[in-house]
């Protein structure tokens, strides 16, 4: 699963590392939860083209928007099987920029703690995802939405949880967009990322909540500094 991300870079960076031009309302997030505005990159008609859209997919056959808390994540195994999922594979690929995501722990004292995974390098990279849109029919309102797909984890994820998203190289990126892909070529991507190019640190407590979004989340808390001794031991 992945609950929560970080995209710590400036429009400028982020821009100049995906190549397109963004939407207004970008910014420095560390603390991204679902239902929540996130950055995407498509590719449209050979244009790579980025929008904000809703964190957390809203079929277009379903009744009301609230669906999409349960559909942040969209399972690698299953995903060209699920109806929700397996049109959008072919045709509604996207990428979702991030520099870092979170599992949770269990603390000695019982409460969970998050964990944050980057890369190495610290620098940025881009989950796989999927991208619908939906007419609210009440409104009219348009809806664009996403999901970001997930797989079994790496040696390092695994000592916290049973999944991570799917993080794709920079090679990996221009195929994931590209419309020709086939999606059985699609698939094939859904493997974990190397262990050896990933890093761990503890997180404040804070987390936790969808709310509180600042510099302080990626210090953990007074008690939590060596709570990744637990995890290697």
């Amino acid at each position: 699963m992945c609950g929560r991300f970080t995209t710590l870079s400036d429009p400028t960076e982020l821009a100049k590392r995906f190549a397109a031009r963004l939407p207004e309302g970008v910014r420095q997030r560390y603390n991204v939860a679902p239902a929540q505005s996130v950055l995407t990159l498509r590719e449209v008609e050979t244009e790579r083209v980025a929008d904000l859209m809703r964190w957390g997919l809203v079929p277009h056959w379903a009744k009301d928007a609230s669906v999409s808390y349960k559909m942040i994540n969209a399972r690698a195994e299953t995903v060209s099987e699920k109806p929700a999922y397996k049109k959008l594979l072919a045709s509604k690929r996207c990428l979702i920029p991030a520099d870092g995501f979170y599992e949770w722990t269990t603390a000695p004292d019982g409460k969970k703690v998050p964990i944050r995974f980057t890369l190495t390098t610290g620098d940025l990279f881009a989950f796989a995802g999927l991208w619908t849109s939906w007419v609210d029919k009440e409104s009219g309102e348009l809806l664009d939405s996403c999901t970001i797909i997930t797989t079994t984890p790496n040696e390092l994820v695994a000592r916290t949880h049973n999944r991570m998203p799917v993080i794709l190289s920079v090679d990996q990126e221009t195929r994931w967009l590209d419309p020709a892909l086939a999606v059985d070529d699609a698939r094939a991507l859904f493997a974990p990322f190397p262990a050896e190019q990933m890093v761990a640190n503890v997180a404040s407590r804070r987390v936790n909540r969808a709310g509180p979004d600042d510099v302080e989340l990626l210090t953990p808390d007074e008690g939590d500094e060596d709570l990744l001794t637990l995890l290697v031991a």
